[in-house]
């Protein structure tokens, strides 16, 4: 017997929705954020496991947030902008990796150096 948590397909889709979401943020500013945020907000009270993931993309995509701002000042030592493409590299992979995590069910699947804000 498993200790995995019985999902819906449904509601296992909309978990990995909340990972992929963030990618919007290679498209708009700050989609990475709002984009999680949104589909959070939306399905929270229907679905516990998007909860769980929606904080958990939350934190890591403001975490990401942060150290890009952090590299802005660092541009004129010339080392922003090579973080700054490190960190989008990172995150991009990241993300696919939890979505990918979500999607095999991996539902305790945590980001590593993510800075957890929402509990």
């Amino acid at each position: 017997m498993s200790d995995a948590p019985q999902v819906s397909k449904d509601e296992q889709n909309w978990a990995m929705i909340c990972h992929l979401s963030a990618l919007a943020g290679f498209l708009v500013p700050f989609g990475n954020i709002f984009g999680p945020l949104i589909v959070w907000l939306l399905k929270r009270a229907e679905f516990p496991m998007v909860e769980v993931h929606g904080k958990e993309a939350l934190n890591f995509q403001i975490t990401v947030a942060i150290a890009v701002a952090i590299c802005i000042p660092l541009i004129f030592v010339l080392i922003g902008i090579p973080l700054m493409f490190i960190i989008g590299i990172g995150a991009l992979i990241m993300t696919v990796i939890a979505a990918v995590k979500v999607s095999n069910g991996n539902f305790d699947y945590r980001y590593p150096l993510s800075i957890r804000l929402l509990k």
